[in-house]
């Protein structure tokens, strides 16, 4: 069983692995499901995307960026086609995780992707999407009970907080005027 922190450093080594110009040992450029992967990279536009993944309790964001035309965006199906590319990077993450850990994980989606289309010009235009993950095996440790922690207050911050504070005495060098 991996701890959360295995679990964490092996998806976030999984989409370190993914920069652009990776290859894999055979020598081949990898393939992590990105539209800059797509066409000839010598005669074809450069398409600069990518994407990053957040944690937060047992659940990962899986967020995406990418540069689109407008006629792209305006297009029957833009929405299937960027949930797809997400998809893609989830099953290249998992792909990537076994690979690196020799283990395998659960990333179960939550919802439909957040996709939101901004532009800069009529010419510059970029889309980002964001999907939540629950990873398996992060449920069984984490503590969704909102206590809080239960560790007693170490000495060194105990008397670090009893040396002063708001009502706190003022050492002899602070030589500031005393607030009413």
């Amino acid at each position: 069983m991996a701890t959360v922190y295995e679990i964490v450093q092996g998806l976030t080594q999984a989409a370190a692995n993914a920069y652009d110009g990776a290859l894999d040992e055979s020598g081949d450029p990898i393939k992590a499901g990105l539209a800059r992967e797509d066409g000839d990279p010598i005669i074809d536009k450069r398409v600069l995307d990518g994407f990053n993944v957040k944690f937060y309790g047992n659940m990962m964001c899986l967020s995406y960026h990418s540069e689109v035309q407008l006629k792209e965006v305006y297009k029957n199906g833009f929405e299937n086609d960027i949930e797809q590319r997400i998809s893609e990077i989830s099953k290249f993450l998992k792909k990537e995780y076994k690979k690196i850990t020799g283990n395998s994980v659960k990333l179960t989606a939550v919802g439909d992707a957040d996709v939101r289309v901004e532009s800069a010009s009529r010419v510059r235009s970029w889309v980002v999407a964001k999907k939540h993950y629950e990873v398996g095996g992060l449920a069984e440790d984490m503590n969704d009970d909102n206590r809080g922690s239960t560790n007693p207050l170490e000495s060194g911050w105990k008397t670090f907080l009893d040396q002063g504070g708001w009502d706190g005495k003022r050492p002899q060098n602070d030589t500031r005027k005393k607030e009413s």
